[in-house]
């Protein structure tokens, strides 16, 4: 089973996340945020990701602790799952559209993570939460799930629409890359046989 559950708290944050890759998208977020919980039931919908998400921050400061944290503890949850990353696919990439815009995502679940994030808003925020957050979710993403995330945004007018390709394209990603590939039972998807952090 690729399940697993991380609790993180500090001063900031408290918060609890729990994932099953081999889900169906059902989805339990309440992160006190509603914007943030909207993107986080379409990532696990399109992601067929099961996530739970219990967050509780300093919301009376700004969004941006329980934005990143949730980030941060998602991510790992993600990668503790994952384990060793035999048998999987490994890439994943996808164009995802929404009306008016388009987006293009490509993942590599290899312990490098990195994050290439052309994405521009021409609004400051969306309903309470500010656009400038979104990147940061995306990086602590990557950062803590272990992969190199390339997010680009080729057009769009709807702030909405462009933040919600962006959620869904990296889900739809994920799924295809974290996908059990029957040809590679057992198999590291590398020539290192080795996807270790730092290799």
């Amino acid at each position: 089973m690729r399940t697993a559950t991380i609790e993180r708290k500090t001063r900031e944050t408290e918060i609890l996340a729990s994932v099953d890759l081999d889900g169906a998208g059902l989805y339990d977020i309440d992160t006190g945020i509603g914007f943030l919980d909207h993107m986080l039931e379409s990532f696990s919908r399109h992601s067929s990701i099961d996530l739970k998400v219990r967050a509780q921050g300093d919301l009376h400061v700004d969004y941006h602790h329980t934005t990143e944290d949730t980030a941060i503890v998602i991510g790992q949850a993600i990668k503790r799952a994952l384990g060793d990353l035999a048998g999987i696919r490994r890439f994943g990439s996808i164009l995802m559209p929404m009306d008016e815009t388009l987006t293009r995502v490509a993942i590599d679940v290899s312990n490098r993570p990195y994050l290439i994030w052309k994405v521009q808003f021409s609004r400051p925020k969306i309903g309470e939460m500010d656009t400038e957050l979104f990147r940061e979710w995306f990086q602590a993403l990557a950062q803590n799930a272990g992969i190199c995330l390339h997010v680009e945004n080729l057009y769009g007018e709807n702030n909405h629409h462009i933040i919600e390709t962006c959620f869904k394209g990296t889900a739809r990603a994920l799924r295809q890359a974290i996908e059990m590939d029957e040809r590679m039972e057992g198999v590291i998807p590398s020539t290192k046989d080795s996807l270790s952090e730092g290799q």
